[in-house]
């Protein structure tokens, strides 16, 4: 079948789902060169439809199977919960058009999406975190056997519309990455909620030590980005001895804190892992 996209540049991408992670990535890709006509969603809520083709300009309908059937590549972008239930819907289309299909469905493995599709599909299972909505995200991507480079490609330029992306050898990883990038925000989230706590009780006012925390933060993380040393070296190089920092490291070390992000990660992979089973089985 002929593509339907208007411009040879641009494959036709469409969603299936129009959350925030699927309006974020549709924005992302009108900020890097696709045209409003190659991209459409879907969404039931026709409330819903006509904010996202007034704010994001582009096509929205109600029916996914339509998606479905003029996508090159199609996004699904729908809660893990009715995932299965939205895929069986669509598999006719899908089966016709035998698009890319990226998945952004947390904890949905490709086997159980290939098979609620009907098979014989290329696949990308792709897991972008919270900071994809702020164009700052950072996703983990894993291919099936189907995906070419040329897919690879095409997968990858959307998914990096809103942030870096890490290609992973192995589905099993994407547990990892959800682990790490998919939940880490919260970590990060606890310490600068706890930091500021800190810091109020060490008598700065609320707002400023607010200020204070964020703007260290973001200070820090800037500084490993752009910078080509790893953050021990750069622990180090604002570590003096016998200082005040050294101090307060040397508390958060004896306090385990390298054991409890380890203990926090692996039980959030261990739960992903469990997640991924239940909603394979429930289907």
């Amino acid at each position: 079948m002929a593509s339907t996209s208007t411009n040879t540049a641009h494959p036709l991408v469409g969603f299936i789902g129009a959350g925030n992670m699927a309006r974020s990535l549709a924005s992302g890709l009108l900020r890097n060169s696709w045209n409003r006509d190659q991209v459409i969603l879907s969404d039931p809520d026709a409330d819903q439809r006509r904010t996202i083709e007034t704010v994001l300009g582009t096509k929205a309908f109600g029916d996914n199977a339509l998606i479905a059937a003029r996508a090159d590549i199609l996004v699904l972008a729908v809660k893990p919960q009715i995932l299965a239930d939205v895929a069986k819907t669509v598999a006719s289309a899908v089966q016709q058009k035998k698009p890319l299909v990226i998945s952004i469905a947390a904890g949905v493995r490709l086997e159980d999406i290939e098979r609620w599709l009907g098979g014989g599909l290329p696949l990308v299972r792709a897991m972008p975190n919270t900071a994809a909505l702020i164009g700052s995200g950072a996703t983990g991507l894993y291919a099936n056997e189907r995906v070419d480079e040329k897919m690879r490609n095409q997968a990858e330029s959307i998914l990096r519309a809103v942030g870096v992306t890490v290609w992973l050898e192995d589905e099993y990883l994407i547990d990892a990455v959800t682990a790490l990038s998919g939940s880490g925000p919260a970590y990060f989230f606890l310490v600068m909620e706890a930091l500021e706590q800190a810091a109020i009780e060490a008598g700065l006012d609320p707002k400023q030590a607010r200020l204070l925390t964020l703007e260290t933060a973001f200070g820090a993380a800037k500084m490993a980005l752009e910078g080509h040393e790893e953050p021990a070296l750069l622990r180090r190089r604002v570590t003096s001895p016998g200082g005040t920092t050294e101090q307060a490291v040397k508390v958060l070390e004896e306090g385990g804190i390298r054991r409890l992000f380890k203990e926090a990660v692996q039980a959030a992979v261990y739960r992903a892992r469990e997640i991924a089973d239940m909603f394979g089985k429930k289907a």
